[in-house]
């Protein structure tokens, strides 16, 4: 089981890996043509608000109450039946959707105030926002439904098809930044017209492969379905838990607004940078796990559910501990090999580079709660997520008014950093006291192992990493040799590292579970 959870990762990994190395290079080209400017702080208000709703209604509570009944339904019911339940669920939600989207765009100027007050004083930010939004908010129905489709595919083993679809995103904005920008009046709008087309590809991208196995269906309006209802009951509480995640990610955007010019700007590309490894791996790891969790559960296999949660723990924080300590490390050489240049200046850099190590810190938080997070869902448990995550959140709200005044829009990073990782301490406690997960001896040798090699790494970074000062001097080419170097001798030394201090890493190839 663990081979084939390894494989469907990696398999997720390379086709997300791609996805972000196109978000990469639409960052770089945003950052080239826009820079950190007042329209791209309206843009990313705009583009924010429907990925808000998507997190929601796509990717995050109704993914999570979808796919564990997606799972029993197609464990212990007729194809048929499965049909129905996927006819039915397709046409309710596209209804909420739809109608949510009217609501919006008919209220459009008021929902720029509830999520960027700050640009009430600020009438060309304002005027922006409203006007992007009213493009980019179609964007939410195309991508829920994108995202449906996805949850189908995974449940099916058929994890590279989403893997994918993001990569049309990046194309689309990429696109209409170098080729449709120079003929607009006002290039930034190219951006939102960019992402309502991206939504328009991600959904034809997938249909053909739902068609396939037989799933693409007529949609029905089914509010009395057994199944729809489960997942509507299940849906709801989760609402909560998803929104609370996500409203910190808008409470920070809340309070930037009321920051300097590119504030949310700094922020966006400091917490793409970061997002990076969380995209690859956190997941990848999280998006094959649920639906193998899910099915564990309805055979009530709760030994093997055990295992799956702590072979996903165990492969976050070998991945996501080294990968948090470099991006904090090199967070000025990144952003300076990557998007210092064009309309992205040395005082973008460095306001970047404030907000980006203090992102950095939370990377293993963040990765931890994708799998933590994911053993509570297949349980059908979505209160303890939500309860979480509510003092998570109220943590970052305190943490946002300490720390804005002294550190700015850094302090909002730093912050959310934190949160993330009370968010992941509290998940583990409650996943633990409730038997779910067993933390099992091999533990202590595997945290002596890690802190070993990082430890390593971090000697190395400090050594050979020259000052910031001296990266913005280099041309960008040098820079990027680099930076290679050090990212690559950083990795070997890792692995070496981890093989002296005894770690065989066939333990994540095998199903015995006290192999570490």
């Amino acid at each position: 089981m663990t081979k084939k959870l390894l494989k469907s990762t990696a398999l997720v990994s390379s086709m997300t890996f791609i996805s972000r190395v196109m978000g990469l290079v639409r960052d770089i080209v945003t950052a080239h043509v826009f820079g950190a400017s007042a329209g791209m702080d309206a843009f990313m208000v705009a583009f924010r608000i429907p990925n808000f709703m998507r997190r929601l209604f796509a990717e995050g509570s109704f993914s999570q109450a979808f796919v564990p009944v997606l799972a029993k339904y197609k464990e212990n019911h007729s194809e048929a039946e499965l049909r129905e339940f996927v006819a039915g669920m397709v046409g309710t939600l596209g209804t909420v959707l739809l109608l949510l989207t009217v609501v919006v765009e008919l209220a459009t100027p008021l929902v720029v105030l509830l999520f960027a007050p700050g640009y009430w004083r600020d009438p060309y930010r304002f005027h922006e926002a409203t006007s992007m939004l009213r493009m980019t908010f179609p964007y939410l129905f195309l991508i829920a439904m994108t995202a449906f489709s996805g949850s189908l595919l995974n449940t099916y083993n058929r994890f590279a098809i989403p893997a994918f679809t993001p990569v049309l995103l990046n194309f689309a904005m990429i696109g209409a930044a170098l080729f449709l920008a120079p003929h607009l009046a006002n290039p930034i709008h190219a951006l939102a017209w960019g992402v309502f087309l991206a939504g328009i590809l991600q959904l034809g991208f997938q249909l053909p492969f739902l068609k396939r196995l037989k799933l693409l269906v007529r949609p029905r309006i089914q509010w009395s379905h057994p199944g729809v209802k489960q997942v509507m009951r299940l849906m709801i509480p989760a609402l909560f838990g998803v929104s609370v995640a996500q409203i910190s990610v808008l409470v920070d955007t809340l309070f930037a607004s009321f920051l300097p010019i590119g504030s949310v700007s700094w922020l966006y590309y400091s917490d793409r940078l970061t997002s990076f490894p969380l995209g690859i791996f956190g997941v990848a790891i999280a998006t094959v796990v649920l639906p193998h969790l899910s099915k564990h559960k309805a055979r009530e296999n709760e030994d093997e559910f055990s295992h799956i949660i702590d072979w996903g723990l165990r492969m976050v924080l070998l991945i996501g501990l080294p990968a948090g300590l470099g991006l904090f490390m090199l967070s000025g050489p990144l952003l300076s090999s990557f998007y210092l240049s064009g309309a992205f200046s040395v005082h973008d850099l460095m306001m970047s580079n404030k907000s980006m190590a203090m992102f950095a810190l939370g990377v293993p938080g963040f990765m931890l709660i994708k799998i933590l997070a994911a053993g509570f869902y297949a349980n059908q448990d979505i209160r303890t997520p939500v309860k979480c995550a509510a003092i998570a959140m109220g943590c970052n709200v305190v943490m946002n008014v300490a720390l804005i005044i002294p550190l700015q829009h850094a302090g909002l990073a730093l912050s959310t950093s934190l949160s993330s990782l009370v968010n992941a301490i509290l998940l583990a406690v409650f996943l633990y006291r409730k038997g779910t997960w067993q933390f099992n001896s091999h533990w202590k040798r595997y945290s002596v192992q890690l802190l070993a090699a990082n430890v390593a790494v971090l000697a190395l970074l400090l050594c050979l990493s020259p000052p910031l000062q001296t990266w913005i001097q280099w041309s960008r080419g040098f820079r990027v040799e680099i930076l290679l170097a050090l990212v690559f001798g950083s990795m070997l030394l890792y692995v070496v590292v981890l093989r002296l201090v005894g770690l065989q890493f066939r333990a994540f190839l095998s199903a015995k579970r006290d192999i570490l």
